[in-house]
């Protein structure tokens, strides 16, 4: 029989969503914030650029808007838009002074200023950033406050395995297993908050850790959360070609795009100003489709991302940790350009929620980027999922606050879970890595009506294939049962959308359709 704990708030996930509610909602009452590696271990932590905010003298969130509704491509809400960027600069600030150690320097007037980075898409330099360890340094300094606070209890190595409802169809909590030992325990809580990432791992090349295998995403939908926009899979330009750190590619921050590099081909020539005015600065989807074109006209596996016109002491101060990742792969980017190729990065839609980030189930909110909240539209532009993650996850402590926290759970039912054996283990990496590669072959960065109509065709038989695994006590069957549910929402969400806009470009249908000038909501009817 699984053993049983019981909170007051329970946040499954420590990124910064995560951590930046559990602080805040901490003053409500017990948190218990469990995540399933060491607590350092998410996207955010990998997160090199920074986080976007309007802190300079010549910016404002307005014009920080305009880039954000340019890059959405018709789909990001103006009035979140908004919101987000209005309150952006406060709290990044305030996350300064929590003690996350963002670059500074002292201007003239001997007051201290954010040390601002430029990226695709933005017309200002508007990317705090801590050198190129943004997120990590995020991460460090909330885990620190975290734990120091007293009020939040940190749990590792525990995966959420399924959510669990109370019979007025309230989300009561979670199952969660011990991944050191596979014991269940029912975890039950008056409030639940997803922060859970994202599903870069259900693609053969991303740059999303191991862990990112859309758990927050699924379990929402299984529990009858409706999803949006999850055709738009955002690949990052610019990962290091051949390189695999710990199953995730090594990323190339857009920040050094930034900073003057110039993509070109291996022939040397730059090709970007061919695809855009804005050339290497474009932003990431353009960038993305046309590294990808160029690769498949001249039959090659990269394309090279130059830096050697820049200062060797600007490159190794402001990008220490690709500077010295490249040269352990025998690159050295003040001489050398650096081959990269497009991976899977970051998905725009998830679990709907509102302005306060409470999806469509009672109980349950989301946020971070398990959740949709409007601000990305159909692209997302650089720099603003951590913003998002920041303000959302306020919006839902400060809510809380102000409704107050549910009352207790009603009765519950538990699915006893079977014990993990090895076949099962092994059918679930097998299957794991059949969808990586039909997820990357047809539900890319470029698709077609076919490719969509065969990946969904055999999705379904992989999910028939895998329904034993659901009932696993094994995180690495459960985390292939998710992966397969987030496939199969992208590729209906594709489906759903004959047009090309934003991150979405389908051969078939390779112009926008004002028609389609609308949010894609997949719920389970969709999927039955």
């Amino acid at each position: 029989m699984p053993g049983h704990l019981s909170t007051d708030i329970l946040v499954v996930g420590s990124g910064i969503a995560g951590l930046w509610f559990a602080l805040r909602a901490s003053r409500l009452g017990r948190v218990l914030l469990i995540t399933k590696k060491s607590d350092v271990e998410s996207a955010t932590n990998y997160a090199q650029g920074g986080i976007a905010a309007a802190t300079a003298e010549n910016d404002a969130p307005g014009l920080h808007a305009s880039d954000t509704l340019a890059t959405g491509a018709g789909l990001a809400r103006p009035a979140i838009v908004r919101l987000v960027t209005e309150t952006g600069p406060a709290l990044v600030r305030e996350l300064h002074e929590t003690g996350v150690g963002f670059s500074t320097y002292v201007d003239a007037r001997g007051r201290e200023q954010f040390d601002l980075g430029q990226e695709g898409g933005h017309h200002r330099r508007r990317i705090v950033h801590a050198a190129d360890r943004t997120g990590l340094e995020i991460e460090r300094g909330l885990v620190r406050a975290v734990k120091s606070s007293g009020q939040v209890m940190l749990s590792e190595e525990h995966f959420a395995a399924e959510l669990l409802l109370d019979d007025s169809g309230r989300c009561v909590g979670c199952q969660m297993l011990s991944t050191d030992s596979g014991e269940p325990i029912v975890v039950r809580a008056r409030v639940v908050m997803l922060a859970t990432g994202g599903i870069g791992q259900a693609y053969r090349h991303t740059t999303n850790p191991r862990i990112a295998t859309g758990d927050g995403i699924a379990m929402g939908f299984r529990a009858g959360a409706r999803v949006a926009n999850m055709e738009f899979i955002q690949f990052h330009p610019t990962s290091l070609y051949g390189s695999d750190i710990n199953g995730r590619a090594f990323l190339i921050s857009e920040a050094v795009r930034g900073e003057g590099a110039i993509l070109r081909t291996r022939d040397g020539e730059p090709f970007m100003s061919r695809y855009h005015p804005d050339a290497s600065l474009a932003p990431r989807d353009i960038v993305a489709r046309a590294a990808d074109a160029e690769m498949k006209s001249r039959g090659e596996d990269y394309v090279l991302l130059d830096a050697t016109h820049l200062a060797p002491e600007l490159i190794r101060r402001r990008f220490p940790t690709i500077h010295q990742t490249c040269l352990e792969s025998g690159i050295d980017m003040t001489k050398d350009p650096i081959p990269v190729v497009p991976a899977a990065h970051y998905v725009c839609g998830g679990l709907e929620v509102n302005e306060w980030s409470e999806t469509t189930v009672s109980g349950l909110l989301a946020a971070g980027e398990c959740a949709c909240t409007g601000l990305h539209g159909a692209n997302r532009l650089a720099s603003n999922s951590l913003l998002e993650a920041l303000v959302f996850a306020e919006r839902a402590a400060d809510h809380l606050v102000e409704a107050g926290i549910p009352g207790e759970p009603g009765d519950i039912a538990v699915s006893l879970l079977l014990p993990e054996d090895g076949a099962a283990v092994r059918r679930a990496g097998a299957l794991r890595e059949e969808l990586q590669g039909l997820m990357w072959q047809h539900a890319g960065i470029v698709r077609t009506d076919d490719g969509l109509r065969h990946a969904g065709d055999r999705l379904a038989e992989l999910c028939e294939q895998a329904s034993s695994l659901g009932r696993a006590a094994s995180v690495p069957c459960r985390e292939t049962v998710n992966l397969l549910e987030v496939a199969r929402l992208v590729v209906t969400s594709a489906r759903l959308r004959p047009e090309s806009r934003g991150l979405h470009y389908n051969q078939d249908h390779p112009q926008m359709d004002p028609g389609f000038a609308r949010d894609t909501i997949v719920d389970r009817a969709r999927i039955a």
